[in-house]
């Protein structure tokens, strides 16, 4: 923490006092910065433990803020860190504002707020890909399951080759059963892909703590072209994400075939994430695996 600190303190040429760690994502951590004062200073650190991402991020920000209607926080720039534990930074606005997990003050104002929310992702969902499908630096003209399944092999491929212990026998047969079922799980998928947040969830989102009206949006993921349910199956949590996910469903449905596909989804995020990150959301993982297995009986 302290050469964070005094990294920043030389690239914005001003004394930092403290750092504030304020979220912690599989990816990167989150600071707030504080002046030789204690004022708050208006931007924040987003310092990510892999290399590459922080300049994704700094895109899919300006797209999606360029082409929706929800307000996201402006990239003031991307610094190279010489820390082990940090590869790059990213400086951003920094926003006022509460998580979306925070309860409303009364069911009506989570009925606007939810409303309000899906507005905001449907302006994004309406923006077609023309056929070009995946990351905001490697998109190709290609079809989701095909680009989904190759994204799968590349994920298989490398935990094979690791010998953690954080995957039993017992995951690794589920995943290689959803590995050879993939055709069974996508027969018949058509959806277009479209222009996704790629991180829906309600960490993500902050609203005013008075009125609880919806202020901005954070945290993308890191795809860029995805068909909707791509974005849809991270709000498969029991509670507020799952009456957005559904609230969506009532205004623009998606395919039946979601409801179980979205546990595959989670099963293989997590697999990306371990492999990226080391750790692994066990009780998200177990929970999707337990979803899945009546659809891989033989």
């Amino acid at each position: 923490m302290e050469q964070l600190r005094a990294e920043l303190s030389v690239v914005l040429g001003e004394s930092i006092s403290r750092l504030e760690r304020v979220s912690e994502q599989p990816y990167a951590h989150m600071y707030s910065l504080y002046d030789q004062h204690d004022h708050a200073i208006p931007l924040m650190a987003k310092s990510f433990v892999c290399e590459g991402i922080a300049q994704q991020e700094a895109y899919k920000l300006s797209m999606l803020a360029r082409e929706g209607d929800i307000r996201l926080p402006t990239v003031y720039g991307m610094v190279y860190s010489h820390q082990s534990s940090y590869k790059e930074i990213l400086l951003i606005e920094r926003l006022r504002g509460v998580s979306v997990e925070a309860p409303t003050r009364t069911p009506d104002r989570w009925d606007m707020l939810m409303d309000q929310i899906i507005d905001g992702v449907l302006a994004w969902h309406r923006i077609d890909s023309h056929g070009c499908v995946g990351t905001v630096d490697s998109t190709q003209e290609n079809d989701w399951f095909c680009w989904y399944q190759q994204r799968v092999e590349v994920l298989w491929s490398t935990l094979s080759n690791l010998n953690s212990p954080l995957f039993t026998m017992a995951d690794r047969r589920l995943l290689y059963r959803t590995r050879e079922a993939l055709p069974h799980f996508f027969a018949d998928f058509d959806d277009p892909c479209v222009l996704v947040h790629g991180n829906l969830s309600l960490r993500s989102m902050l609203k005013d703590a008075k009125t609880d009206q919806l202020l901005a949006m954070l945290n993308p993921g890191m795809m860029l072209w995805a068909p909707r349910e791509y974005e849809l199956f991270r709000l498969c949590e029991a509670g507020m994400p799952d009456q957005l996910l559904f609230r969506y469903l009532q205004r623009a449905p998606v395919a039946e075939q979601f409801l179980v596909r979205r546990w595959l989804y989670v099963v293989w995020e997590a697999v990306g994430r371990m492999i990226h990150t080391g750790k692994l959301d066990r009780q998200l993982f177990d929970q999707a695996a337990k979803q899945l297995l009546p659809w891989l009986a033989d």
